[in-house]
């Protein structure tokens, strides 16, 4: 396997375009340092890269770096101990637990996960939930306890009403967090109790609402590729080369990707490889193409996953070939 890869690679070098490979830690040398700290329970180190970090250009990577590694439940409770009134050890502990939560309950279907299971991924949510508020009572500017709050109120199924009240209560403190954005968007999809024409509202209300420029036209992408997804082979095709979609991923294009605005820092290359697959399914070449040099081979695991979970580079590659790129 390992051979037909790299003879992959060799051939897409030969063929004049660049090696395409999943792209870890969106190029920031931060969110490994941290992983690495985080793995060797140094926390003086976690703690500097994080502080180093302000809320307001957006932590959310180096914070799931720290939270999805395994172990750091066990030696952030001595921190907690040794720290009693400071916020972050509460945030970096209840943003484990989410994981910790995930990581119990799985990625299965809920008709395939045991009662057991749930009840140990509702109680380690509850358990963020609780530091979470604490952070945000301690730090009322930060964004990050919110933007938590809404991953684990979606998990712990609070309904629509709580959760659009931390998502406001996210982008009241910052109003363009793509991160939030992200997360009230699967909050109204029809998969978590929304609908289509909601999960579009939103999209479009978000992305056209922010300045020229802005990483929130991806949500117009994210919509089309959501609804694709809940459709059945055939009909799920028909969906993406619809007119009127293509029409709205162009115009959510030019008002984010191809806007004179648009600077490449943060969740950049995220949003260009969103643009990619979704141009690539809606069979409109040319701006495929464009989405795709634009990221010259650096390929994010969201969403290529949708396509091939175990190998989202194979899923880019396969759609780049067929734009011709």
């Amino acid at each position: 396997m390992a051979l037909l890869r790299d003879w992959g690679l060799t051939l897409g070098r030969l063929a004049g375009r660049p090696a395409a490979q999943v792209q870890k830690d969106s190029g920031d040398p931060d969110v490994g340092r941290v992983r690495a700290a985080a793995a060797a329970a140094d926390w003086s180190t976690v703690r500097a890269v994080l502080e180093g970090r302000p809320e307001s250009e957006d932590r959310t990577e180096l914070l799931w770096a720290v939270g999805d590694t395994a172990g750091v439940e066990r030696w952030i409770a001595g921190v907690l101990e040794a720290e009693p009134e400071a916020a972050l050890p509460r945030l970096v502990a209840g943003i484990r637990h989410i994981s910790w939560g995930w990581e119990a309950r799985t990625g299965a279907r809920a008709k395939d996960v045991s009662r057991d299971q749930f009840e140990v991924f509702h109680a380690r949510l509850r358990q963020a939930e609780q530091w979470l508020y604490e952070v945000a009572e301690r730090e009322p500017q930060w964004t990050s306890p919110w933007y938590a709050l809404q991953i684990t109120g979606r998990g712990l199924q609070v309904g629509q009403t709580v959760a659009r009240r931390r998502f406001d209560a996210t982008v009241r403190r910052d109003r363009h967090h793509l991160g939030a954005h992200q997360q009230q968007l699967q909050q109204v999809c029809d998969k978590w109790g929304g609908s289509h024409e909601e999960m579009h509202a939103f999209a479009r209300e978000s992305a056209f609402g922010a300045p020229g420029g802005t990483l929130l036209g991806q949500l117009v992408a994210i919509a089309h590729i959501e609804e694709w997804l809940s459709l059945d082979d055939g009909p799920d095709a028909v969906h993406m080369r619809r007119a009127d979609v293509k029409t709205s991923l162009r115009e959510a294009a030019e008002h984010s990707i191809r806007h004179p605005d648009f600077v490449r820092r943060g969740a950049w290359n995220q949003v260009f490889n969103t643009f990619a697959m979704a141009f690539s399914l809606a069979g409109d070449r040319a701006a495929a193409r464009e989405c795709f040099q634009a990221t010259d081979g650096r390929v994010t695991d969201f969403p290529w996953y949708y396509l091939n979970g175990s190998d989202p580079a194979a899923a880019y590659r396969q759609q780049r070939s067929s734009t011709g790129r």
